[in-house]
């Protein structure tokens, strides 16, 4: 008798289940998507996956992978890693190897190291398609939009057709945007174009002081080309300001420009292809640089990061009954379900939700661990590490001290911090912009909430290797460790991690937390 029932709950199921083309339709091919999409389909789900791009002005499009893939983390690692090569040749000189002292004194080859990353990521895209053939997804090159709750729409060869799915996830992701109100603005590219340019962009002006805009100027700085950030306001708005304010001035002590206080109004063509840039102040208190600053200047390149802009408009989602923060345009969920019990969101789409790939990936996984295995297990959106591969890389894990300050109130926190030296290139003497021997050149700060036995709420590094040295720390913080924990670690000598195990100097002492050697 058990088994019948159960044979006719099955059937009933399966019947249910077959109301629909699809137990999961994804729309959006990047980290988060696939990520969804492949669990869904070992979970025995019939899965459908949508993804298109559409061609930026200047034409540059991609394959299937997403933002991370094609224009993001991959090939910005790739091309800091270049830069990263050519700063060390001094250190190659200094430890024997028969190189010019200055990397400037070699050629450096865009169109070399542009078709070394672009085969990558090709490769990447050719590799996310077999996983999916392998999964025994059905991978539909085409816009996605809805007609109602459960049906979707597409052209394909002209024709159109439509499918039905179960479940639908929303993944698709964000795109720069450049602000309306500058002129000329179509002559402007964006980080959907820099990293698919197959020549030099040139003399090159980075407008924006986000980390996007960052990551750029320091690996064309270091590839050798004249680049100039634009800044508004501040560096990194949102991060530790300690950690920002010495990341700034690093990337200023190696030669770095900055047009602090400015804001592009006007771009325009010249007869030599260069583009004219006009800036107008953005600050009331002007002061002389500033009034320099906004002073109209001629660039090869003129490069927009100043935000980014939810890819959820064109798709019908108010057909669904989806409904958008008025304001960002992202969807507001709990727990990647949006107002629409059967339609669920990951990724930059996400109102509230950090913007980075691991993050979409872990979302994308275990949502469909629950809607397929009836599992249990929520993303955990808090304390989420993150790295800023600038010149001098900056990770981090947890609160800025600004944050801890509102959540746990000052009087309640011990913070504690350290500058110090890489072995690696302090004893080669690496110099600065000024030919003077650069010297504490990473930055340590741990924040201890003092109530609950100096717990540690937030982790912040600045020095090589950024991302591999808070890994670690990041589980650290996750398991709930105090400062106690961390000073009985012992450390890995010599290495830059093992100092935050010997982190003495809290910043209430008011002692110097400069080193005099490493």
């Amino acid at each position: 008798m058990a088994d019948k029932d159960k044979m006719d709950v099955d059937k009933d199921k399966e019947e249910k289940s077959s109301e629909y083309d699809y137990d999961l339709i994804v729309i959006g091919g990047g980290s988060g998507g696939i990520s969804c999409a492949k669990e869904a389909s070992l979970l025995g789900a019939k899965v459908a996956l949508f993804d298109y791009v559409n061609p930026t002005v200047h034409g540059t499009k991609w394959g299937l992978g997403g933002t991370c893939v094609n224009v993001g983390c991959i090939p910005k690692k790739m091309m800091h890693y270049s830069s990263l090569l050519g700063e060390s040749m001094h250190d190659a000189h200094m430890l024997g190897w028969d190189v010019p002292e200055h990397h400037k004194e070699l050629k450096f080859s865009w169109e070399k190291m542009s078709e070394t990353v672009t085969n990558y990521v090709k490769s990447l895209n050719w590799g996310y398609k077999v996983q999916l053939n392998e999964h025994g997804i059905t991978y539909i090159k085409a816009f996605a939009k809805f007609v109602d709750a459960h049906t979707i729409e597409y052209e394909k060869r002209k024709k159109t057709e439509q499918i039905t799915g179960k479940y639908i996830v929303l993944a698709m992701g964000g795109r720069p945007k450049i602000p309306s109100s500058v002129e000329g603005r179509e002559l402007a590219i964006t980080s959907d174009d820099i990293f698919w340019q197959s020549t030099s962009p040139g003399k090159t002006l980075c407008v924006g002081a986000s980390y996007i805009s960052l990551e750029t100027a320091g690996f064309l700085h270091g590839m050798g080309l004249d680049v100039t950030v634009c800044v508004r306001s501040i560096l990194l708005r949102g991060f530790d300001r300690d950690a920002v304010d010495f990341v700034g001035d690093y990337m200023k002590e190696i030669g770095m420009k900055f047009k602090m206080g400015a804001s592009p109004t006007k771009l325009e063509k010249l007869e030599d292809g260069k583009i004219r840039v006009t800036f107008k102040s953005t600050s009331d208190d002007v002061s002389e640089e500033e009034k320099g600053n906004a002073k109209a200047e001629i660039y090869d390149t003129v490069m927009f990061a100043t935000g980014r802009a939810p890819e959820t408009k064109n798709l019908g989602l108010d057909k669904a009954g989806v409904t958008l923060d008025e304001d960002s345009g992202k969807i507001r969920c709990s727990k990647e379900q949006t107002n629409v019990a059967h339609i669920f969101a990951v990724g930059d789409i996400v109102y509230g939700a950090p913007e980075l790939t691991p993050v979409a990936i872990q979302a994308g996984k275990l949502l469909a661990k629950r809607l397929f295995k009836s599992a249990t297990n929520w993303m955990d959106y808090h304390f989420v590490p993150t790295t800023v591969f600038t010149p001098c890389e900056y990770s981090c894990c947890g609160y800025s001290e600004e944050e801890a300050a509102d959540v746990y109130d000052e009087e309640n926190l011990e913070v504690y911090h350290m500058k110090n030296n890489p072995l690696e290139t302090y004893s080669v003497k690496r110099k600065n912009k000024d030919g003077k021997e650069m010297n504490n050149t990473i930055y340590f700060k741990v924040i201890c909430d003092k109530k609950q036995k100096n717990k540690i709420v937030g982790f912040h590094y600045c020095g090589p290797n950024a991302g591999e040295v808070m890994q670690g720390f990041a589980l650290a913080l996750k398991v709930g460790c105090t400062k106690d924990d961390l000073d009985n670690v012992v450390g890995i000598h010599p290495t830059c991690a093992e100092w935050f195990t010997t982190l003495k100097v809290t910043k209430s002492s008011g002692e110097s937390a400069e080193a005099t050697a490493c």
